[in-house]
């Protein structure tokens, strides 16, 4: 029977699957190499740099007494932006406890599935491993595509860059919290702005009255082009409830902020107040009124509201995977 979790992250792939294959002049795979293999290779010039940073390193077997995270497959660096990695090299993908008992990793037949940097990919969530293991078991036989993984890459975020980079994210998100898409407020009194004036009013007000409640300060709302300014007890109670997330949840904040030029829309989700369909429609709301009144430009607009919903469905799923026990 198909898992719940397949069944998600294949109602996913479709979005992520328009996504343009590279030009022809692009290598069309990575290479597949052993450590073995690489230990012996010259490393005489920087290309051959280049060639390490771009091969799928399986680490073999060595001894019958050796552990299960001992035989490990690394993906290279190229994986958070590539679009083809190397050929399936593997046939059954599965979930099993860390052999120090602390979280769950991914297997790739008997390899243990490792970030780009090399280290475990240990989780928290049972719920979350399957997940990712999913979307690694939906993989094709001709190549690796990291578009089709959003799972796999949020994680290694949260794994690897989140946690040298927290004070960074913070200081970004909050560097554009004053100018965030819920606070800036179309003109009432042009005809050419009325109706997104109104429709503002409508679905983006109810949200501005849940961060008063949520928060204890009411937004601001302004009409200029230049953004206004929050205020600061409002900026720093916001910023409080960044600093109490763990990485994975920051990791996917992160990801929703940058899609939706928002960040109340990301802690609206993180809180429970929008699902992912509600979010989607404050996001777009000027859009899709455009679209409404002069029509959808084929692979522009219909591709933009797919990537869109890709990875605000994602990051949302990360985080109630992370969540889970």
């Amino acid at each position: 029977m198909t898992s719940p979790f397949s069944r998600l992250l294949r109602s996913l792939n479709p979005l992520l699957a328009i996504r343009r294959p590279p030009p022809s002049s692009a290598r069309p795979h990575r290479c597949l190499a052993t450590a073995a293999a690489s230990t012996n290779a010259d490393a005489d010039d920087s290309a051959a740099a280049v060639e390490t940073d771009e091969c799928i390193y399986v680490k073999r077997l060595g001894s019958a007494a050796a552990t299960r995270d001992q035989t490990s497959v690394t993906m290279p660096m190229s994986f958070m932006t590539g679009s083809i990695v190397g050929k399936r090299f593997y046939k059954d993908v599965t979930t099993r406890m860390a052999d120090d008992g602390n979280g769950w990793t991914v297997m790739l037949d008997y390899r243990t599935l490792k970030t780009p940097s090399k280290r475990p990919l240990k989780l928290q969530s049972l719920a979350l491993a399957k997940a990712i293991a999913a979307e690694w078991d939906y993989q094709q036989t001709d190549g690796i595509r990291p578009f089709t993984m959003p799972l796999m890459k949020l994680a290694c975020t949260a794994l690897e860059r989140v946690p040298l980079t927290r004070a960074k994210i913070f200081e970004n998100l909050m560097s554009k919290f004053h100018q965030d898409l819920v606070f800036c407020r179309s003109p009432g009194d042009s005809d050419l702005t009325i109706g997104v004036h109104k429709r503002q009013e409508e679905k983006i007000d109810p949200i501005l009255d849940w961060v008063q409640s949520e928060f204890g300060f009411k937004p601001v709302v302004y009409t200029s082009f230049f953004g206004g300014k929050q205020d600061d007890c409002l900026a720093k109670a916001i910023e409080n409830v960044l600093k109490e997330t763990n990485d994975f949840e920051l990791a996917a904040i992160d990801a929703m902020a940058a899609a939706a030029h928002s960040l109340v829309i990301p802690l609206g989700i993180f809180r429970g107040r929008l699902g992912i369909e509600e979010a989607i429609e404050l996001i777009r709301l000027e859009e899709d009124l455009q679209v409404d009144r002069w029509g959808l430009v084929e692979g522009g607009h219909d591709v933009d509201i797919a990537d869109l919903r890709a990875q605000i469905s994602s990051a949302t799923v990360l985080l109630g995977l992370s969540r889970l026990t």
